[in-house]
């Protein structure tokens, strides 16, 4: 299957489901899917009752294969994630792990409260989560991960648990969404108690395929000025090692496979805006990134995060029109569900003046001005 497809299968059946169920959470599901392309690692960071577990879970429910997951508390051992030792093999003086239905055959792997480790696991965690590999005396396994993701309402405090969460290339914050998309929280959440999500169909050997791909991608074109963006965020005070620069690329270019381009451009250096270390720095990053980036024109198969910072997200947008009129068309409605709809549409119209792109933005004024009869009566 050719990687274009894989990565379309990607996008159209797995990431689009999941932000009409999840509102609110498009950048964190993109940077899911970059990551699942980039065999990248990810960390979830915010308060709880946020969905950052709920988002793993339904993207593991809509992907064929084996996946992972486990809240680590002060007291892990080795075994609860590893597997404990095969007391078959143990009978014969031999020391192997029965790692079956465990961490290292599993391609999505998700630790939840992540930075709860302890010392116990910590070197093992660090092995895999950089080498995907899990050693054990003088056993070593490969992994079977695609990608890790972790997940915590808090940021490292000491240097043991610094080097756990530098093995999270990308990091995203996940907080409760803004005050006037509640109500859309509370129909999407409703449904999401009743209905499991779909199979894709997509397997994580597929996935697999796709990350075989990378090679492929040609950065020529952006290795200079992607140089001279970490120059420029480490004269900003946010360390980037060489290590991590490297690494980099291959989300770099995930970006640009999602897009179904084999050639990376500036507009897929917005990941750099997901490597801070603290609260911050996010700011700071995401100015020098979007300086970088707007200094090439936008082009239509951009990636959708490339420019998601200038006001609000069109798709997204598009998506809350979407739902909105196929409530009017349900009709007719009481006068109480009628009131609130009107109320969305001026609150979406209000968000709409905000979108920098002419085009998107005069499009969807007039899908909203097409809206308001309706709305109106």
């Amino acid at each position: 299957m050719a990687t274009t497809e894989i990565t379309s299968r990607l996008a159209t059946d797995v990431l689009e489901p999941m932000k009409r169920d999840f509102v609110g959470k498009d950048e964190i599901i993109d940077l899911l899917g970059v990551c699942l392309v980039g065999g990248e690692n990810l960390f979830l960071f915010g308060p709880p009752g946020t969905a950052k577990t709920a988002l793993v879970h339904n993207l593991a429910a809509r992907l064929e294969g084996r996946t992972f997951d486990y809240l680590l508390t002060r007291f892990t051992e080795p075994n609860e994630l590893f597997g404990p030792f095969d007391i078959r093999k143990l009978r014969d003086g031999e020391l192997l792990t029965n790692t079956e239905g465990m961490l290292p055959e599993a391609s999505l792997v998700f630790l939840d409260e992540l930075l709860n480790a302890n010392s116990a696991i910590l070197n093992s965690l660090l092995v895999a989560l950089n080498e995907r590999i899990f050693r054990r005396g003088k056993e070593t396994r490969p992994l079977s991960a695609l990608v890790f993701v972790g997940a915590s309402n808090h940021l490292p405090e000491d240097d043991a648990l610094n080097a756990l969460f530098d093995r999270f290339l990308l990091r995203v914050r996940c907080d409760n969404v803004a005050g006037e998309r509640l109500p859309d929280v509370l129909v999407a959440g409703w449904k999401l108690t009743s209905n499991a999500p779909a199979k894709s169909g997509l397997h994580f050997d597929e996935l697999r395929l796709a990350q075989s791909a990378l090679p492929n991608v040609e950065l020529a074109a952006i290795r200079q000025p992607f140089s001279e963006l970490v120059h420029r965020i480490r004269h900003a005070g946010i360390p980037i090692s060489d290590r991590r620069a490297v690494k980099l690329q291959r989300v770099i270019a995930a970006s640009a496979l999602l897009c179904a381009r084999n050639v990376a451009r500036l507009s897929d250096l917005w990941v750099l805006r997901h490597i801070w270390d603290t609260e911050e720095q996010q700011e700071i990053l995401a100015t020098l990134v979007d300086q970088a980036i707007n200094k090439e024109q936008p082009a239509a198969d951009d990636h959708r995060r490339a420019r998601a910072t200038d006001g609000p997200d069109a798709e997204t947008l598009a998506r809350d029109l979407d739902s909105l009129s196929t409530s009017l068309k349900n009709g007719p409605l009481p006068n109480a569900e009628k009131a609130y709809l009107r109320d969305r549409l001026g609150i979406l119209e209000g968000r709409c003046q905000w979108i920098k792109d002419n085009t998107r933005r005069d499009w969807l004024l007039k899908r909203i001005a097409e809206l308001w009869p309706s709305a109106k009566t």
